[in-house]
């Protein structure tokens, strides 16, 4: 079982339950340090977590202050660590989403004449028209579709973002979120100006290269959306994720 440690207002971890235990033991985690693992509603003294494991010892009133002390001695001093999803998982998400959102985009070509357009296509084709011509034809004719299909893309993505799974079902598919540079939630505004420099790459036919092909080579792998906006997408759901509390909780509590 994996472990969340709460401390001075920071998140710590996860760290191995075993881990936990014996750091209790040894003093370098007090009994009031906050924990949590997945299944808990809520952060929850560490004593209570683990109550088989004896309260440490009160400090000498001499020696230095405890809190000095554990944190010198605390491996479990860093910050919380981003795992960030690979170039891979990113591009499975994106095939997933892309298949999902065909179904509403056939209904909305079908609905706004994109089907009687293309069979004209064919037909000046078959009668040897100037393909030029036929194309910029076709063009015009599936215009209203094209913007709209677009629209249904750009509203997919920002409304799934912004919600509570903070993924599309393509990346819920594989386990990823998307979250802002302190691994929160991101909001309408973020999720807007992330997914514009997507749409500018869909109507320049650039999806892969402006939203994937950076995820190689920058340091945290984000896509160019994902520099734009200051955003990561992480791997694990938002719902394995410890929860928060309010701004507002008494002094002395763990606020994540």
């Amino acid at each position: 079982m994996e472990v969340w440690i709460g401390r001075n207002g920071e998140r710590h971890g996860p760290y191995q339950e075993e881990q936990v235990k014996e750091w209790l033991r040894s003093g370098q985690l007090s009994p009031e340090d906050l924990g949590w693992y997945e299944g808990l509603a809520d952060w929850r003294p560490l004593s209570l977590l683990f109550p088989q494991d004896k309260p440490v010892p009160a400090p000498n009133p001499y020696g230095p202050p405890p809190l000095q002390q554990t944190q010198q001695a605390q491996p479990a001093s860093r910050a919380i660590h981003f795992d960030y999803a690979s170039f891979w998982q990113r591009f499975g998400a994106w095939v997933i989403d892309l298949l999902i959102l065909m179904i509403p985009s056939m209904i909305v070509t079908y609905a706004l004449g994109g089907v009687e357009a293309y069979k004209h296509l064919l037909d000046q084709i078959q009668a040897g028209a100037d393909m030029a011509t036929a194309l910029r034809d076709y063009a015009k004719a599936t215009e209203g579709a094209n913007v709209a299909s677009l629209a249904i893309t750009f509203l997919y993505y920002m409304i799934f973002e912004t919600s509570k799974l903070q993924a599309t079902p393509g990346k819920l598919a594989l386990r990823l979120r998307v979250t802002d540079l302190n691994g929160q939630r991101i909001t309408l505004g973020r999720s807007a100006a992330r997914n514009i420099v997507r749409l500018l790459g869909a109507v320049f036919g650039l999806i892969p290269i402006v939203c994937y092909l950076a995820i190689t080579w920058t340091q945290r792998k984000q896509g160019l959306h994902d520099l734009w906006a200051s955003t990561f997408v992480l791997n694990g759901t938002a719902q394995e994720q410890p929860p928060s509390r309010a701004n507002g909780e008494q002094p002395g509590h763990f606020n994540a």
